[in-house]
């Protein structure tokens, strides 16, 4: 796809705005409430500190204008002492109650910014696979980083400098009045333009807010793909290609943030000319007055003082409405994502799942994509299926009929929108995702592994495994762990620098496609499951590893229920039955030989699937054998024991 169209499919998706985008700004800062609530005794008493600390400032003119008007007046120089001093008081306490603000103000901040991050992730986490699948790791990465950090600094200072600076400004001008109406009145209509301006920056900015922080986004998500993507950059030979991506992205930014900073400076030069239009006109009428004796001296001293007070409230009117509305952009940007709904949610009242017997049913289970068109067809449609305990299923089909998605039902990454799943006789949207979890295990094709060691990595669905170093729990654990690697073939890891503590690279890369799979299935091995769903965990393998591990979960499987994604006729070959999924149907069930016998479609798949290496017996004699030997080496041969017979 195309820089452009990824662009354009990125800004269709952005446009599809969430009920909070279409909400004023104040009622947009206002979902900040859950999140805030705990800090509004730190930021109120930083408020409140901060407006003293505003009055205390507005109250040196008073102290200036009493020092012209009495002492110098009337040459009584032995009360200027005292008055200096409490000038150079006033300033002190000015500086403390600084200081005390952002003290005050701090935690609240920070405070806000751990529970939106907690919350973001959290959301993530509980939405559905259908969500990831469109949307872009790099915008969701923006959001929870860089959107987040906006808020912040608009709680800690924006919101608090923006309360503070209304406040200081009404007091302020109210003082200007007192000292003299006309010159108040002369200042006070040269800024009200300041509203006219304020109202257009702001209906200007909004949008190109909204824009830079989407577009980086765009960005963040490029560079992430380009990570990730390296090596195929590099075997394709395409690094231009990628910095070509890059460049043109981070071009539309940059000229997306020089317009703000155009639009800042505009408004910015706007208020800076009314503010010396304001004192031209105000001195040139304080001059008129204190020459017809009207005022004194200290008075025009005072007024002018006090409007040189209210200069930085004023000058900061762009600003802070900079990061009021960048805190609201970044809000909308948050909150579509904590809007979007937790389809997969956990039961009312969960049922406890009975003593497991591993069986799996699919009753006329349907399934389509949220965002599907209505007029296009479920992926998945009708599928009836039963697997009983101990037997393993593989499900075959042509690419693209929903054998992936049918496995993903079975863990609810997805909801069915049609009929029901049932493990052993309960319906899974009735059990608690925990217990589903934990008696369903799953090994993906596409093998994900995280930046932490083999160990970690492995017992990922076992936390309760993980012990510390040197305990008689630890050496149980690595005994399953052992088993779990033994059967999974990939004593490979023994070989590693620091061996089962090796840390493993991001995503696992630092390892080959057969190693990372041979970990993944070793995963849900260790985990001890009634069911094991395994997605065609064999695709990387090569034809010698394959066998091997082939040979070993022929020995779990024997007494494991099973579900098998299968591609390879060899892996067809570790089931007891057949399932053929066509066009999101189940067309024919039945044991591999029936089926070549009987199903063209079956044969058709299965020789698409096969090359000129593999042969397609026509009996399951060996395979059953081979079973039966499996059974009896466990002492097993009822087939109750499962994973859990094996790993002990």
């Amino acid at each position: 796809m195309s820089t452009n169209s990824r662009d354009n499919a990125s800004q269709r998706l952005l446009s599809n705005k969430s009920q909070s985008q279409r909400l004023g700004t104040l009622r947009t800062l206002a979902r900040l409430h859950p999140y805030v609530k705990g800090s509004y005794t730190r930021l109120t008493l930083g408020i409140g500190d901060a407006i003293i600390g505003a009055l205390v400032t507005l109250f040196i003119p008073v102290v200036l204008a009493w020092i012209i008007d009495v002492p110098l007046a009337t040459g009584d120089l032995a009360q200027i002492y005292p008055a200096v001093g409490l000038v150079a008081a006033l300033g002190v306490m000015e500086a403390i109650l600084v200081a005390l603000r952002r003290w005050l103000v701090l935690k609240p901040g920070t405070h806000v910014d751990g529970a939106m991050r907690k919350g973001i992730h959290n959301h993530l986490q509980q939405l559905p696979l259908a969500f990831h699948d469109k949307w872009q790791s790099g915008q969701l990465l923006s959001r929870a980083m860089s959107d987040i950090s906006t808020v912040r600094r608009w709680i800690s200072f924006g919101f608090v400098m923006l309360t503070v600076n209304v406040i200081t400004v009404v007091v302020g001008f109210t003082m200007l009045f007192i000292w003299n109406p006309v010159m108040g009145a002369v200042f006070t209509a040269c800024s009200l333009p300041m509203l006219f301006f304020g109202i257009r920056f702001e209906l200007r900015y909004r949008t190109l807010s909204r824009s830079a922080q989407d577009q980086s986004g765009d960005v963040a998500t490029n560079v992430e793909e380009s990570v990730h993507g390296i090596r195929v950059l590099k075997a394709f030979g395409r690094s231009s290609f990628a910095l070509d991506g890059f460049t043109t992205r981070s071009l539309r930014l940059r000229k997306t943030e020089t317009s703000k900073g155009v639009a800042i400076g505009n408004f910015t030069l706007s208020l800076t000319v009314l503010e010396a239009i304001a004192y031209a006109l105000s001195l040139l009428a304080g001059i008129s007055l204190v020459s017809t004796g009207a005022i004194t001296v200290g008075v025009i001293f005072a007024f002018f003082t006090t409007a040189a007070v209210l200069r930085w409230p004023l000058d900061s009117i762009g600003f802070l409405l900079q990061l009021t509305i960048d805190a609201r952009t970044a809000l909308d940007r948050y909150f579509e994502v904590m809007d979007e709904p937790v389809r997969v949610v956990e039961a009312i009242h969960p049922i406890d799942l009975p003593a497991a017997s591993g069986s799996l049913v699919f009753e006329n289970v349907s399934f389509a994509f949220a965002d599907a068109p209505k007029s296009a067809a479920p992926l998945l449609r009708d599928v009836s299926l039963e697997v009983r305990p101990g037997e393993t299923m593989a499900v075959v089909g042509l690419t693209g009929s929903g054998k992936t998605t049918l496995t993903g039902l079975t863990t609810r990454l997805y909801d069915v929108t049609a009929g029901r799943i049932l493990v052993d006789g309960v319906d899974i949207r009735d059990a608690r995702l925990a217990d589903l979890r934990s008696r369903i295990a799953m090994a993906f094709e596409d093998a994900t592994l995280f930046s932490m060691s083999v160990r970690e990595n492995v017992l990922l669905g076992r936390p309760d495994l993980v012990f510390p170093a040197g305990t008689a729990e630890e050496a149980d654990a690595d005994h399953l762990l052992a088993q779990a690697i033994e059967i999974a073939q990939a004593d490979f890891v023994y070989s590693l620098p620091d061996g089962l503590d090796t840390k493993i690279g991001e995503e696992g890369l630092s390892l080959s496609g057969g190693q990372r799979q041979r970990l993944a299935l070793a995963r849900a091995i260790v985990t001890q499951p009634a069911v094991l769903v395994l997605d065609d965990p064999l695709s990387a393998l090569d034809v010698t590893t394959e066998q091997q591990v082939e040979a070993a979960l022929r020995r779990v499987l024997a007494t494991t229920t099973a579900l098998v994604v299968a591609h390879r006729p060899s892996t067809v070959m570790l089931a007891d039955r057949v399932a053929v999924l066509h066009e999101g149907r189940i067309a024919e069930v039945g044991t591999h030989a029936e089926l070549l016998k009987r199903s063209a479609l079956y044969r058709h798949i299965i020789s698409s699937e096969t090359d000129e290496q593999h042969v397609i017996p026509d009996t399951t004699a060996e395979r059953d054998g081979i079973i039966a030997a499996g059974q009896e080496e466990m002492g097993d041969a009822d087939g109750t024991g499962g994973i859990r017979g094996l790993l002990t």
